[in-house]
């Protein structure tokens, strides 16, 4: 029998919510319509579980996400979300104490379910004066009046009749790959627009989407890639090379292409399935023809572009083109074109460049796996590494006294001990090698960051140039979905906040234009990324003001530099004078850090006033599977990441002291540390007292140390994280579960979590 949906899954749900409409970009076509998704699953959960009221205010909200199509609706749209969403928080709450739904908030319009005691007004929403956004230092680009022109759209049946999902999956797959291919190849022309190889490569990407369109039946998206294509066909040619408003146009075709298919994934799920979308075809058709029948006007480059780029060889279908790395745009005038934006990265070999007979996307070594079968595949061998501790250990308990040549099991059992050596062999190379089969380059991450900076620097009358390293970083593809929205908000961040305009940069004695760096690299078993720019900086004073000003902490806190640029991770915080269709909302970092440590990683932040800021994003290279330190407290088990753990050792009774309002200090080579007991903390009854007969591991998370006082360490082994069940719900202190050697099951420790336990942070406070 089923069961009607939980309160924490209902949390679950709105705080997917609240994720989505932190990254929300309002020049984006798709921006608004993301939050449909988790909005719906929201409305339909909180029906089921009997609650219409709280349904009927889902139900509104992703009414005004339906309605939120042009750049000036979508702000407006996050502005009542984030009122919205407070309030369902707190109406959440008042569900689970069975109290009176909190009232509503009077700048929003009622739902029409929501009855009293939620006080309403229906008043028009409106923007506060001082919010309002300030429009941009340029025009729009004509790839956004295109998409947001409602007059020149048509309603478009997005799933044909009789339509095959399986089939409709794969194009809306393949149609995806093909975007990647054609939005980078374009970033590329936008720079070099006679680059032959890279104008083959989008020309192709349209005709084999023509092509797709045609065998499902997809009329409108095959009639607008056919009018793209001849555009294409025709800067090949050499009859009308691509300029300005051309680039515009491929991009408009690329974007709503782009939203077809994430409405068809979107009602493939079974999401309002059949239902009718307006798109602007007849309004990228006409503006094509209209481009077809103007003379190109071709600006000069950019006196700050790099040298000329070469477009990134093709890749599998599993991976992601490599990005378009580095964005110059100066601001645009009446009377001189502005110069194209410019693509800098490092050279690809001669033999990688792509010819126009080679089909991109495709390669003969690899062929198309579902991620469920692969998981499924990864848990497996995890259940074998389970099964191999459990029999190793069962055997050395169980065998004879060691024998000659040190062999575990005694004389009589060579063989014995060279076939569990062997089966440790392969096992170990088995559990590898499905690793590195989740394992991707983090450039599917920074992919996308080339288009982002290029039309936030148009709109914004900037010139930056984005630079990429180490794109071929590779990592856990589940950490890599995690980290791509945290990452597309610290660039848009520093697009808006850190970069300064070409003219204050001059006269600062910068260069004009600015430069965002995104790094990837390996370092201590983690994957590190930074994202870094030579902007303004972040000024600790200043912060320091907003967050009095705010409530965020107190007017005498004592807070030093790093403490003080922590604070911008507390939720709502901002030091943005207006809010900008970019950011400035104060919505977005606090997500960012509970992303990051959702995937058992920190942020750090370092910052000089005038020369810039880096974030640095530390995280573990898979999900699946950890090295651990095996503690024992009482007669519990518990497991600690050995990448958290800087030393342990057993204290002297005078390294250990008590001090009025800080607890327990260890001493850890001159420093004290503040000391943490795991048998006070867990309520463990027979744990060992006195702290010299223990063991006391230092655990690290950023710039922070604490000790962990436990009884015994029993060893290392590799687990496989389980999750934890709602019995767990809300504690902080764990990170999963592991079955052991012996069989028992051992909790596995959240260091960042547990360094926090000691010094509450800024943040914290604020929360």
């Amino acid at each position: 029998m089923a069961t009607s949906p939980s309160i924490e899954h209902v949390r679950g749900l709105l705080r997917r919510v609240g994720l989505d409409l932190a990254f929300i970009d309002p020049a984006a076509p798709s921006g608004a319509a993301e939050l449909e998704v988790p909005l719906g699953k929201l409305e339909a959960s909180l029906r089921e579980a009997g609650q219409p009221e709280l349904a009927e205010a889902a139900a509104t909200a992703r009414s005004w996400v339906a309605a939120g199509t042009s750049e000036r609706l979508v702000t407006d749209m996050t502005a009542r979300l984030a009122a919205w969403h407070s309030w369902m928080e707190e109406a959440v709450t008042a569900w689970e104490r069975s109290a009176p739904l909190p009232d509503w908030p009077p700048e929003l319009d009622r739902p029409s379910g929501v009855s009293p005691p939620v006080t309403v007004s229906t008043a028009p929403t409106a923007i506060p004066t001082s919010q309002t956004p300030t429009p941009p230092a340029v025009p729009a680009p004509v790839r956004r009046a295109l998409l947001d022109d409602a007059a020149a759209t048509e309603p478009v049946k997005v799933l044909p009749d009789s339509c095959d999902s399986e089939l409709m999956r794969l194009f809306c797959t393949e149609a995806e790959e093909l975007l990647q291919d054609i939005e980078q190849g374009v970033l590329v022309l936008e720079s070099t627009p006679t680059d032959a190889d890279t104008l083959a490569t989008v020309f192709r990407g349209f005709h084999t989407l023509k092509g797709n369109a045609a065998v499902m039946r997809l009329v409108v998206l095959q009639r607008l890639a056919h009018e793209v294509e001849s555009l294409l066909d025709a800067a090949r040619r050499g009859s009308r090379p691509l300029d300005r408003d051309a680039i515009d146009v491929v991009l408009a075709g690329a974007d709503v292409v782009s939203r077809y298919v994430a409405e068809a994934a979107r009602q493939l799920d079974g999401i309002e399935p059949g239902r009718v979308i307006p798109l602007p075809v007849p309004a990228v058709v006409d503006r094509v023809k209209t481009v077809l029948a103007t003379p190109a006007t071709l600006a000069p480059p950019s006196s700050v572009a790099p040298p000329p780029p070469v477009l990134p060889p093709p890749v599998p279908p599993s991976q992601t083109p490599e990005p378009a790395v580095a964005v110059a745009s100066p601001p645009a005038t009446a009377s001189t074109p502005a110069p194209l934006p410019s693509i800098d990265r490092p050279p690809a070999p001669a033999d990688a460049r792509p010819s126009a007979d080679r089909p991109t996307g495709t390669s003969s070594a690899s062929v198309r796996v579902d991620t469920g079968k692969l998981d499924g595949l990864v848990d497996l061998v995890g259940e074998l590494v389970i099964a191999q501790s459990m029999v190793l250990q069962a055997a050395g308990a169980g065998g004879p006294a060691t024998g000659a040549g040190g062999n575990p099991f005694g004389a009589a059992d060579d063989t014995l001990s060279r076939s569990l050596g062997r089966l440790r062999g392969i096992t170990a190379d088995l559990q590898r090698t499905a690793l590195a089969m989740r394992m991707v380059p983090i450039r599917g991450a920074f992919q996308k960051m080339g288009r982002i900076v290029r039309d936030a620097a148009v709109q914004l009358g900037k010139e930056i140039r984005l630079v990429v390293e180490g794109e071929e970083t590779e990592l856990d593809r589940t950490v890599i979905e995690e980290i791509g929205d945290p990452l597309v908000h610290m660039v848009r961040n520093a697009v808006d906040h850190a970069i300064e305009p070409p003219e204050v940069r001059a006269a600062a004695g910068k260069t004009r234009a600015g430069t965002i760096t995104l790094k990837a690299f390996h370092e201590g078993g983690f994957v590190v990324v930074q994202v870094s720019d030579d902007g303004r900086g972040l000024d600790p004073v200043r912060i320091r003001a907003k967050a009095v000003a705010r409530g965020l902490v107190p007017a005498d806190a004592v807070l030093d530099d790093r403490d003080t640029l922590e604070l911008i991770f507390a939720a709502g915080f901002s030091t943005a004078e207006q809010v900008s269709d970019l950011s400035g909302r104060g919505v977005g970092l606090d997500v960012v850090r509970r992303n990051v440590e959702r995937v058992r990683g920190k942020v750090a932040i370092e910052s000089a006033v005038g020369r810039g800021t880096t974030f640095t994003i530390a995280m573990p290279l898979t999900l699946a599977i950890i090295e651990g330190l095996i503690v024992a407290v009482g007669g519990e088990r518990f497991v600690i990441p050995t990448l958290a753990i800087r030393e342990s050792f057993r204290p002297a009774a005078d390294g250990i002291a008590t001090v009025h309002g800080r607890g327990e200090l260890v001493d850890v080579r001159g420093q004290q540390v503040p000391l943490v007991r795991l048998a006070r903390l867990f309520g463990i009854a027979d744990a060992v007292a006195d702290p010299t007969q223990a063991i006391v591991v230092v655990l690290e998370a950023g710039l922070d140390r604490r000790g962990l006082l436990v009884d015994a360490l029993v060893g290392k082994q590799e687990v496989v994280i389980k999750p934890l069940g709602e019995t767990f719900a809300g504690r902080r202190e764990f990170a999963g579960a592991a079955i052991l050697g012996d069989g028992r099951v051992g909790l596995i420790l959240d260091t960042n979590s547990l360094v926090r336990l000691g010094r509450r942070s800024p943040t914290e406070t604020a929360a």
